[in-house]
């Protein structure tokens, strides 16, 4: 979460830890171990369906289905949170509300990969995307000292176990395709001053470590976030991501989990993309169809602001040679944190799903 002068926000509400499940809110901040390996089980197993197979017992009416590939390459989940509120909806005969939800279940979003399992759950989501034939989005949230111990505060114990854990997603890919969010606010928070100092050496050194083991694997691409344009910074930020490894990346990330528009972040982007070797970048679009909230307490805007909607489809199509893709990091619908009524970050939150959906008319 940034802190300075309120008109920032981290990825708080994005954390591994913090991926609510929908079948209930006493996960510990979202995903235990065993839930990971049983959900890594289901995906190696061909549980999630590409479509035109009958749906199993307790799934959505019409399954979910997958956009064209053409349009997006990427994975859609069909036993994401979203799918299983549809089927939720449409068993309480809601149709109504289960059709405005479907909105979010039939978009690619990331799949953000726990601590515990992490070999496990990337070769799942790699695996049941490859039966599709299509590309996962994964995101890597697992910095040491991460989110400066706010929402989503955590991370691995240390620079070894980091790398370990690194090697285990690194593993669990393989050769399979798979577009990688490398550390929402990592770098930024070295910059802003949310990470103490002592930190900063092992910080540049893990993040430039990260990219060169996913860069070594055949079919991934890797995009190391770079905050969003209510920084609006890159005279500040640009020669840190250089020094976290950002030229031998494919691009850079900006807006993750955060509500400024496209064309702000366009335009951000291009900035910092001038400073960085013209490198390409995508943009998380999952909440910002209407832009930043702007009132009340500057330093709570972020945290799940009321009246937002859906931003644009998620696509390779933008337009823009520099903009590689929009993307839906976050996913809409799981909570930023305990502020405005909502659960702990990262929980599934129906009613500010519907709130989104509805919003995007």
């Amino acid at each position: 979460m940034y802190r300075n002068a309120g008109i920032f926000r981290g990825s708080s509400g994005s954390s591994p830890e913090a991926r609510g499940s929908w079948l209930g809110a006493g996960v510990p901040r979202g995903v235990r171990a065993s839930a990971a390996v049983a959900g890594a089980a289901l995906l190696l197993a061909g549980c999630f369906s590409s479509g035109g197979e009958e749906p199993k017992k307790g799934a959505a009416k019409t399954p979910v289905q997958q956009q064209p590939k053409d349009e997006d390459p990427f994975w859609v989940n069909p036993e994401g949170n979203a799918a299983k509120q549809v089927a939720a909806y449409e068993k309480e005969g809601k149709d109504e509300e289960a059709e405005q939800i479907r909105k979010i279940a039939e978009q690619p979003t990331g799949q953000w990969i726990g601590t515990e399992s992490p070999e496990q759950e990337a070769r799942g989501f790699t695996e049941a995307a490859e039966k599709a034939d299509r590309d996962a989005i994964l995101v890597l949230y697992n910095i040491p000292h991460r989110d400066c111990g706010n929402y989503s505060g955590g991370g691995a114990a240390d620079g070894n176990a980091y790398r370990a854990w690194i090697d285990g997603v690194a593993r669990g890919i393989g050769d399979r395709g798979a577009t990688v969010i490398l550390e929402p606010d990592a770098v930024l928070h070295l910059v802003d001053g949310c990470t103490p100092g002592e930190f900063h050496e092992e910080r540049y050194d893990l993040l430039k470590g990260a990219i060169a083991k996913l860069k070594s694997l055949k079919n991934t691409k890797v995009y190391l976030d770079a905050g969003n344009a209510g920084w609006g910074k890159p005279d500040q930020i640009f020669e840190p991501l250089k020094w976290a490894g950002v030229e031998q990346a494919d691009g850079f990330s900006v807006n993750v989990s955060n509500f400024y528009t496209t064309q702000d972040s366009i335009a951000y982007g291009k900035e910092l993309s001038a400073k960085v070797g013209n490198k390409p970048f995508v943009i998380d679009t999952s909440r910002n169809g209407k832009g930043p909230y702007t009132e009340g307490a500057a330093d709570e805007r972020w945290c799940n602001p009321p009246g937002r909607a859906l931003g644009e489809a998620p696509t390779t199509k933008t337009g823009d040679d520099l903009v590689d893709a929009y993307l839906w990091v976050k996913r809409p619908g799981e909570s930023d944190g305990t502020c405005k009524g909502g659960p702990k970050a990262g929980e599934w939150w129906p009613e500010y799903a519907l709130d989104l959906a509805k919003a995007s008319e």
